[in-house]
């Protein structure tokens, strides 16, 4: 009878690629895969699929771990269906089973246990946080090296897998952009301190100002939560200080905020399109906002695609180093940044 490794040398592949094929675990070249399967069959070499179930010990699934947010519809936001897109692409490209999990924020998620019930070969982590409670499980993981990757996070102290956006880099462009169109006293409108992309997005902003020689004026830094509400709930405050002349244009760090923005200043003046206003997600509400909004293009599909096959490919090579994979941003610049000069 064949081995694997006959199969391997008759397909000029390693002994690890024709387990990938075999087992379809991990994404593989088609041309590959062809080579293997046609090895195979020439030299009538047939998997046990059982034993090989056994010998690998997985699932065939890939989790997805979100947090559980009540009354928010997670899957109809832009940010977690454009990840999720990207994740289920990759997914099904390398053969596997999705299997889509949530935690709460403020309570311990025992991470360990989706590995040892064997629900998950391989896990990824969306909406992570700062909250102890959310480090702390992502921790636990982290010191038993197990295959888990955060995208749009990442905690310097632990050594974990993640894909993230160049966030610092998008808000400075941002910035630079509104600077350009004369803006000298530009707000912030940013979201909870707890989320990584917070601290870039602020750090950016910053970098965007001392470089114009601008002293950052704490007063135009205004708290949001990343909701629509929010945005709509601050504009009064952001049309008190822009009546006063504290301020002359704002970056906001996602679009629903903007948006909700655009919305509560129409409340208190008609022309909002006098305050330049840029965003940042490039969602698909930014296109049919009124006006089009102006916002920072992250590549959300993409870091879930690329997040998903960088773990599933470390499965078929039984196991891999940590990886961190940063993307990067692009400004659309649209009508919300360009006041009607009349």
């Amino acid at each position: 009878m064949a081995t694997r490794s006959e199969v391997a040398r008759r397909a000029g592949v390693s002994e690890a690629t024709v387990s990938r094929v075999l087992n379809g675990v991990g994404p593989v070249r088609e041309g590959t895969r062809k080579k293997v399967l046609e090895a195979a069959r020439e030299l009538d070499y047939h998997l046990n699929a059982v034993a090989a179930s056994f010998a690998r010990g997985r699932s065939g699934n890939l989790g997805v771990v979100l947090p559980h947010v009540p009354k928010v519809r997670l899957f109809s936001t832009y940010y977690f269906s454009e990840i999720l897109s990207g994740i289920g692409e990759a997914v099904r490209e390398g053969g596997y089973g999705l299997l889509l999990l949530h935690r709460h924020p403020s309570e311990l998620y025992d991470y360990p246990s989706l590995f040892r019930s064997r629900r998950v070969d391989a896990c990824i982590v969306l909406g992570a946080s700062d909250l102890p409670e959310e480090t702390a499980g992502i921790a636990l993981a982290a010191g038993q090296g197990l295959p888990l990757c955060l995208v749009d996070h990442y905690y310097n102290e632990l050594q974990i897998s993640s894909v993230a956006a160049d966030h610092r880099s998008g808000s400075r462009e941002a910035v630079r952009h509104l600077l350009a169109g004369g803006a000298k006293r530009i707000g912030f409108l940013n979201g909870s301190p707890y989320y990584a992309t917070s601290r870039l997005r602020l750090e950016g902003y910053a970098d965007a100002l001392a470089e114009a020689g601008i002293t950052l004026d704490k007063r135009l830094l205004y708290q949001g939560n990343y909701s629509r509400k929010s945005g709509y709930e601050l504009a009064g405050i952001i049309h008190r200080d822009r009546m006063a002349g504290r301020i002359d244009a704002l970056f906001a760090a996602n679009d629903r905020m903007a948006i909700g923005l655009i919305q509560g200043l129409r409340e208190h003046e008609p022309r909002v399109q006098d305050l330049p206003l840029v965003g940042c997600d490039d969602s698909d509400a930014a296109r049919l906002s009124d006006p089009p909004l102006t916002t920072v293009q992250v590549p959300f599909y993409d870091m879930g695609r690329l997040a998903a096959a960088r773990l599933l490919e470390q499965l078929g090579e039984d196991g891999g180093t940590v990886f961190q994979e940063v993307l990067p941003t692009n400004l659309i610049i649209r009508q919300s940044s360009q006041p009607v000069v009349e």
